[in-house]
């Protein structure tokens, strides 16, 4: 069903290019496609009643690594910095296989869309055991979740100065190659794609410059958008100081990875010049607050660089640094982070809420969504507010103030993936069940 009509929701915050909110509205989808907005439509199509709803556009997800969720609240990694905290884990992932992969890729993508996520990006950068991106892919795929998973890499092990065990890292010559297999199998660029790969080296700290700079001469001629890691923490600082003799901004751009076709996971510890680069650019940041607080990272300056004009999104990040995948949580985590740094008027719920929306799609190169309007792909959430959680609400578009952290329904191109709070596209009981056998053989194996 990629044919139906949302009929008589109480408040439409539409996050359209005039910032629109209807009251008692309606949204006619034929084919995936938004095709009208407004009152009392009528269509011989299947009806979803909206009564006593906030609808809004799905959320995106600018970045994760769907894998971690197998490895959530691990007692070494739970108190530890980042590089300790990737120390901790490397050991535990080295062992994943493609049915590990697939698992816990759906399971992440399932209790995304429950919070409302329509379209999600993943950040894949190990393959043990013969993994491979596809694996993450038809995860997705049988969910029925837009998905834009990036094939990442490391190429440099703890053996030549890197972080990673060498177990865990890949030639170059190899990664370049599978990128263009992955690419050419799965990347479709049409604007109702269901899935859209890009190209993405872990960190500075786990490959090389040439990597890095092959990568990007890649990317470009293949026309897919780019992804890294940057500038997260003092050590990552501190280490792109040391090795490269510049900040991570500087070495970016060196490498070719700015433009409106990269987008950088982080960025916590951008300073006002690589701010302005971003800017100047038009270079992404997938904003993670509660993975930077986690691991102690610190509160990246989403005030400056909004107001630069810096396309920003949120992520949730892994399901091991964070360790929930809650994307309305996030922008809710957003907002109050900036009000502890900024002030109570550094951010509001719309902001917030538009970040988590269209800020998101236009990092990732998907202005198709992210907001409601006619010709925008029918990517919708359906909030019940008549329930507790915005009981006595004054404002019903406030949702990230008062208001439900679980979708009523969600659609995606057309077709309702979560109904009544309730993923129908998995046997989530199932789901479940194999994902908690398999963490717990992961640890007995230890």
């Amino acid at each position: 069903m990629s044919d139906l009509l949302i009929r008589g929701a109480d408040h439409l915050l539409t996050m359209d290019d005039q910032r629109r909110e209807l009251g008692g509205a309606d949204v006619l989808v034929r084919g995936g496609e938004i095709v009208d907005i407004g009152p009392d439509l009528r269509a011989d199509v299947p009806v979803i009643e909206a009564s006593g709803c906030l609808v809004t556009p799905g959320l995106v997800n600018t970045h994760h690594h769907l894998y971690q969720s197998l490895t959530r609240a691990v007692p070494g990694g739970q108190d530890a910095l980042l590089f300790g905290w990737l120390q901790a884990l490397y050991p535990i992932w080295a062992r994943f296989t493609p049915e590990h992969m697939f698992t816990s890729a759906q399971v992440g993508l399932a209790e995304l869309a429950l919070s409302g996520c329509t379209l999600s990006s993943d950040h894949l950068y190990l393959f043990p055991n013969g993994v491979r991106l596809e694996d993450t892919i038809h995860a997705a795929a049988d969910l029925g979740i837009r998905f834009q998973p990036t094939r990442g890499s490391m190429s440099i092990g703890v053996s030549k100065g890197g972080l990673p065990p060498d177990v865990l890292v890949e030639a170059e010559a190899a990664i370049l190659e599978d990128c263009i297999r992955v690419i050419d199998a799965f990347h479709d660029a049409r604007p109702a794609s269901m899935c859209r790969v890009g190209v993405a080296p872990c960190s500075p700290f786990s490959v090389s410059r040439d990597l890095m700079r092959e990568a990007a001469l890649l990317a470009r001629d293949k026309g897919v958008m780019l992804h890294t890691h940057l500038a997260e923490n003092d050590e990552d600082i501190a280490y792109s100081l040391e090795k490269f003799g510049c900040r991570p901004g500087q070495y970016a751009q060196e490498l070719g990875w700015v433009g409106r076709d990269v987008w950088h996971a982080h960025c916590v510890k951008l300073d006002s010049s690589e701010i302005a680069l971003f800017a100047e650019t038009g270079t992404g940041v997938a904003h993670c607050p509660c993975s930077n607080c986690r691991l102690g990272s610190g509160i990246a300056p989403v005030r400056a660089l909004r107001d630069a004009g810096v396309p920003l999104g949120l992520g949730v990040d892994g399901s091991a640094s964070n360790d929930a995948g809650n994307l309305v949580a996030e922008a809710r985590q957003a907002m109050l982070l900036q009000r502890v740094a900024s002030g109570a008027d550094a951010m509001s719920a719309r902001e917030a809420l538009e970040i988590a929306t269209r800020g998101g799609a236009e990092v990732l190169g998907r202005p198709e969504c992210g907001r409601i309007a006619v010709g925008a792909r029918a990517d919708i959430a359906i909030w019940d507010i008549s329930g507790i959680e915005a009981a006595g609400s004054w404002d019903p578009a406030a949702l990230l103030l008062a208001g439900p952290t679980t979708v009523r329904d969600l659609i995606v191109e057309g077709r309702q993936i979560v109904r009544d709070g309730q993923v129908v596209t998995l046997d989530m009981g199932r789901l479940v069940t194999r994902q908690n056998r398999m963490a717990r053989d992961l640890r007995d194996a230890l």
